[in-house]
């Protein structure tokens, strides 16, 4: 890591708004109070869907007298999005709307959402905190490789890095070896994008002959998919840069809900715009702090669409201890999975993202698999697709055999499921220019 330490000499942990971020918990809690009270009045009056939900749930905007009354509030979820299609849920007239972004709309009807002025302003400073504790100054290049359009990745960084006051190539995505030239010839320092494309970024360089050394890269920030924490050790070892995550969904605004610090022991939730919960996805029981569980989200300062208790379906949990860092703001841990991402198979409860753990942290695993749940007869089964390095592809047989052997025991120790593993040659699986697709699901219910 000595050449990350010397690419890195200007970090150190830095506030964006530092009256906001280190805000002493009894005013924050003051200040969510009285937006959420203003939220849940003007989605009373505006929003007929919530004004419904709200008289069937006898409470009135002036029942909400404390922070723990978010509980007598109603779910939303993305179905009620696509039931709203495409305006009944905005809470201004259009003519107030100077943004709309929308969901791709792959699984049905898109998810409309739309942004006043005041909302994109509030949008860029909340980028602006991620990417200013993500170690981004206004000395830096920023290389957004997001795709830009209806999407809201593109977009929400770009506008917080100008915020920020840093130089910014709206690259989008794709074209990678044009990506790689542009990050030498434009001296990039800051990379944006998905962590799955910031792999096959690095890979690229690997096979155009360019070194990380050639390039001016030295952090990164990454989000919009699930990762984990020894994919972020192979970015940083591949590209020489040092890796944040941050988090954010459409619905809600976009990236700038939350964004880890130089720590990296959390995301910190801007919680004067957003108010937390974790629940039993089951039950819609509210958990204690430290179970993990889903996200829910309410927000406090959106004009164009305010959510009441918005189900965002990703599994986290919420800390509350103090970050050497200062924020004061609460942290979410690393989204795990997704309710909606859970595998079950023959009865065990699987996330993706437990098996890319496994595989990771086998030598002569590439970083790159599929995962394709099957049927035979009345039983479900897993294959797990997986790239090797060159030299074990091409090895003995029973290297192999051997490698196979242990990655099936390793998931089935630490998944409880016994899979069927198939090692593939180094470039076979498919890259992905956006969100990583890693579940092919053939089976028929």
């Amino acid at each position: 890591m000595a050449t990350l330490k010397r690419r890195l000499p200007l970090l150190k942990h830095r506030l964006w708004d530092p009256k906001a971020e280190t805000m002493p918990r009894p005013e924050l809690e003051r200040l969510q109070l009285e937006r959420l009270q203003a939220t849940v009045r003007r989605v009373y009056e505006r929003v007929p869907l919530y004004r419904d939900r709200l008289d069937s749930a006898g409470v009135r905007p002036g029942d909400i007298r404390t922070l723990e009354d978010v509980q007598r509030l109603p779910f939303t979820c993305k179905d009620d999005l696509r039931a709203a299609y495409p305006y009944g849920l905005f809470a201004v007239p259009l003519k107030d709307i100077i943004r709309i972004h929308a969901s791709s709309g792959t699984t049905g009807l898109s998810t409309v959402v739309g942004y006043t002025r005041r909302d994109l302003r509030n949008w860029s400073d909340l980028v602006a905190r991620l990417l200013t504790a993500g170690g981004v100054t206004r000395h830096d290049v920023v290389h957004i490789s997001f795709g830009y359009g209806l999407f809201t990745g593109g977009f929400g960084l770009h506008q917080g890095a100008e915020r920020v006051g840093a130089s910014v190539i709206p690259v989008s995505s794709g074209n990678t070896e044009r990506q790689v030239r542009l990050m030498k010839d434009f001296g990039a320092t800051a990379l944006v994008g998905t962590p799955s494309y910031a792999l096959h970024i690095a890979e690229t360089m690997y096979e155009m002959g360019v070194s990380p050394d050639e390039l001016s890269l030295r952090v990164g920030l990454f989000g919009a998919e699930p990762s984990s924490e020894t994919l972020r050790r192979e970015i940083e070892a591949k590209l020489q840069i040092l890796a944040t995550d941050n988090y954010g969904l459409s619905e809600v605004m976009g990236p700038g809900v939350s964004g880890e610090c130089l720590n990296r022991n959390g995301l910190h939730i801007n919680e004067d715009h957003f108010l937390a919960e974790i629940i039993n996805p089951e039950t819609g029981e509210v958990l204690p702090e430290g179970y993990t569980g889903e996200l829910v989200l309410t927000t406090l300062s959106k004009e164009g669409i305010p959510l009441l208790r918005y189900r965002t379906r990703d599994l986290t949990r919420l800390d509350s201890s103090p970050c050497p860092c200062g924020r004061t703001f609460r942290r979410m841990a690393r989204v795990q999975g997704r309710t909606d991402d859970m595998m079950i198979i023959r009865g065990v409860n699987v996330f993706p993202s437990q098996i890319e753990n496994v595989l990771l942290e086998i030598e002569g695993v590439e970083p790159h698999y599929e995962l394709v749940l099957d049927r035979e007869g009345a039983l479900d089964t897993l294959e797990i697709r997986v790239e090797v390095t060159p030299e074990i592809f091409e090895g003995r047989m029973a290297g192999l055999v051997e490698l196979e052997k242990k990655i099936r025991h390793r998931v089935q120790s630490e998944c409880g499921i016994t899979p069927r593993v198939s090692l593939v040659e180094p470039k076979s699986i498919q890259r992905s220019q956006g969100k990583a697709k890693r579940v092919t699901d053939r089976r028929v219910f």
